[in-house]
């Protein structure tokens, strides 16, 4: 693979596993320093990032909350403590509910917005600073396709 984010700093929420994963490996492959984020899924994250560094990338992984403020801005600070610069932030953490919407509760569905929405936001705010200053700074936000084609004992099929 090319070498296009050759110098730039990705930071991927949700990247434990998934599509995160994924997103961070082809990042790294294409010659970026990558911070996996994750919220529990630390040895998933740590053996992901010592993937990328076996094979001469470099990558860290940073447990956080994305729906947490603090957690939030700690997250992006970390990254640019560790890298010295922001240029990509990648929003991909999510969680979907996986119950039959009739026994879906509002505590759940509030849990899904949190991840979504709240931590798009809250990412996406911290890491404005950082975007900005790099002068070619970019917001990927990811969304998976169940949410428009729908899919079983998600939150949008009734």
């Amino acid at each position: 693979m090319e070498a296009e984010l050759q110098g730039s700093v990705v930071l991927v929420t949700g990247a434990a596993r998934n599509i995160g994963a994924e997103i961070a490996r082809t990042c790294a492959a294409a010659g970026a320093a990558v911070a996996i984020n994750a919220k529990s899924s630390g040895a998933e994250a740590e053996a992901l990032a010592a993937e990328i560094r076996s094979r001469g990338g470099a990558a860290v992984a940073i447990l956080a909350d994305v729906t947490d403020p603090a957690d939030a801005t700690r997250l992006v600070a970390q990254t640019v403590a560790h890298f010295g610069r922001l240029d990509v932030l990648v929003n991909n953490a999510a969680v979907r509910s996986e119950s039959p919407f009739a026994e879906l509760t509002l505590e759940r569905w509030h849990a899904v917005l949190r991840s979504t929405l709240d931590g798009t936001f809250l990412c996406s705010q911290a890491s404005l600073p950082h975007l900005r200053a790099s002068g070619s700074g970019t917001i990927v936000n990811i969304g998976g396709l169940t949410a428009h084609t729908g899919a079983p004992k998600r939150a949008w099929w009734v």
